[in-house]
């Protein structure tokens, strides 16, 4: 089979690899159809880490997959051959004592498919877990349904923070997993959202998922715009997606006292100074999230139901062209929004 390791810091390869081994008990074959690239898949092809966690090359990358069931181990007799299938990229546990208490994302014992310990989706099969499968609803394309794992995230976050009716919203970064969170606070009710971002065309794909204003951050203060909307009180929320030393400072400037700052995106430096008096002094609450905690089919819902705008897919390309994907995606060129890899493409 194809598969893309990253053997080399901003380098994938195209190779044959072995099919993997089974389905074996609880377990599912699957032949992928597609795979959308993510902020994180950038880190480790970029920086050859996540934070202070190394890259282990040769690396498969991609944690966004949908695949089609070519065959059921034992045990798992509730999907069927020809099904469609999101995955839930982590795999857990199952008995320590954040999966027993439903925080399967916090187990101690987690690998993540993507990452250094398991491999991630851009290759042409997998064998998964049955527990780690959601079906694809119909309708669903299969380059829509690649949202339903960065969208999972969006769940969980609710599940942390949720937006409330007539709630002012500053979402930072309009990067994939930013645009989502646009879309989802104006679903929630939010009165107002307000989005910045550093590349001139994501603003466009703001204000399609959403966004009642999207300004440039290096052509205007996004802090006096939220001031001016909010006549001086601030946000209720920022959800900060772009996980940039100044992005994180300027939602601490945005939220009203008594708000809340969400941290979503993944910093590059590994220390960086967050001025907490700004916190201390408004008396902010910091939400930290992780992953998705298994909520795809709560995501796919969503999207099945059409709430959720899919316009963000703007790039499709083969599994092939990889490389050239990344380097799209990591250079914002030809107005990227997300970036999907078709596995029935042909180079």
């Amino acid at each position: 089979m194809r598969s893309v390791p990253l053997v080399a810091p901003r380098r994938l390869e195209l190779v044959e690899s072995p099919l993997p081994e089974g389905p074996r008990e609880g377990e599912l074959l699957l032949r992928m159809r597609a795979v959308g690239l993510c902020g994180s898949d950038l880190h480790w092809w970029a920086e050859g880490r996540i934070h202070s966690t190394p890259a282990r090359y040769p690396q498969i990358l991609g944690h966004e997959p949908v695949g089609e069931v070519l065959a059921v181990g034992a045990g798992a007799e509730n999907f069927r051959p020809g099904d469609l299938v999101s995955v839930e990229p982590s795999l857990t546990c199952g008995h320590c004592e954040y999966c027993i208490a439903g925080r399967h994302n916090l187990c101690v014992h987690a690998r993540f498919q993507g990452g250094p310990d398991a491999p991630g989706f851009l290759r042409d099969y997998a064998v998964i877990p049955v527990h780690n499968a959601d079906r694809v609803p119909a309708g669903l394309s299969v380059h829509q349904a690649t949202l339903i794992e960065p969208l999972a995230v969006w769940v969980h976050v609710f599940e942390l923070e949720s937006v409330r009716l007539g709630d002012t919203v500053a979402v930072l970064g309009a990067g994939s997993i930013g645009l989502l969170g646009i879309a989802m606070a104006k679903q929630a009710g939010a009165e107002m959202v307000l989005a910045c971002d550093r590349v001139p065309h994501r603003l466009e794909l703001a204000r399609r998922m959403g966004a009642d204003e999207a300004v440039l951050t290096g052509e205007r203060d996004f802090r006096e715009l939220v001031m001016d909307r909010t006549r001086g009180r601030g946000v209720d929320v920022a959800f900060d997606a772009a996980g940039a030393p100044e992005t994180i400072a300027l939602g601490l400037r945005c939220v009203r006292p008594g708000g809340t700052l969400v941290l979503i995106g993944i910093p590059e430096p590994l220390e960086f100074a967050v001025d907490l008096h700004a916190a201390l002094a408004k008396e902010l609450r910091i939400q930290a999230v992780r992953r998705s905690n298994h909520k795809g089919a709560q995501a796919a819902a969503l999207l099945a139901a059409g709430r959720i705008p899919t316009e963000l897919i703007t790039h499709r390309l083969p599994l092939e062209r990889a490389q050239e994907g990344f380097e799209i995606l990591h250079s914002y060129a030809d107005g990227v929004g997300k970036l999907v890899f078709d596995f029935d493409l042909k180079g």
